[in-house]
């Protein structure tokens, strides 16, 4: 009899072991009980960031306290400096005329190459695009005969000048080698200019001044056509 009791006993207290164990079981798997040591740490959920840290939207990309998606900093917008067109020169207006002494200015300098020679440099003064025809006609000091020019210097085409540009034109003085004539210096200087037809002088003389000694031509003295560059007129 006492025996049958003992068994009975033991059998509850299996029992009561079986149901522990079950409700130990559920309680881990409900997520309330202990962490489940086979799960992805990847399934982990990561932190939230904190309330005063910006955040990083999708498409935003603030000029300041934005980040990147890894987490770092991102770089700060800035704005590029506005675009500042370069100076532009005068632009002429109206119809183009002849360049003469009332719309340009003219300045007269010795060269020390090619020897004897003098350059001419004329400068658009006025609004209008203006015309350079032919060659100068230059007159020094009292001479009456206007000195011939250099067939070989012609240029293919009229020199133009926009406002605010210059042309050129070489004078050869003296023959470099002593040959030339009737030789005088010259204190003043007149330089008139031709128009369209090449035949007549047009509008103002200009009168650039000259070296205080003066400059010394002779009968060779002839000059170059207008030109566009400095180079072409001294070659």
């Amino acid at each position: 009899m006492s025996s049958l009791r003992t068994s009975r006993t033991r059998l509850i207290g299996a029992a009561a072991t079986v149901v522990l164990a079950a409700l130990s079981l559920t309680a881990c798997n409900d997520g309330t009980g202990a962490r489940n040591e086979g799960a992805s740490t990847a399934n982990t959920p990561t932190a939230s960031p904190s309330s005063g840290a910006p955040s990083s939207g999708s498409g935003s990309n603030s000029s300041s306290g934005s980040s990147s998606s890894d987490g770092k900093p991102a770089a700060a917008t800035t704005k590029p400096a506005p675009h500042t067109s370069a100076p532009k020169a005068p632009v002429s207006s109206g119809k183009p005329v002849t360049c003469e002494g009332s719309n340009t200015k003219t300045v007269a300098a010795p060269l020390s190459r090619p020897l004897n020679h003098m350059l001419l440099t004329v400068t658009n003064t006025g609004g209008k695009r203006c015309y350079l025809y032919g060659y100068p006609a230059v007159r020094f000091g009292e001479a009456q005969a206007v000195p011939p020019v250099i067939e070989d210097s012609q240029p293919q085409a009229v020199v133009t000048l926009e406002p605010g540009e210059t042309g050129y034109a070489a004078v050869s003085l003296s023959a470099g080698d002593g040959s030339g004539s009737n030789g005088y210096t010259a204190k003043s200087l007149t330089v008139y200019f031709h128009g369209p037809s090449g035949n007549e002088s047009v509008g103002a003389g200009a009168h650039p001044s000259l070296p205080a000694k003066g400059v010394y031509v002779d009968d060779s003295l002839k000059v170059t056509y207008w030109q566009q560059s400095m180079d072409d007129a001294i070659n």
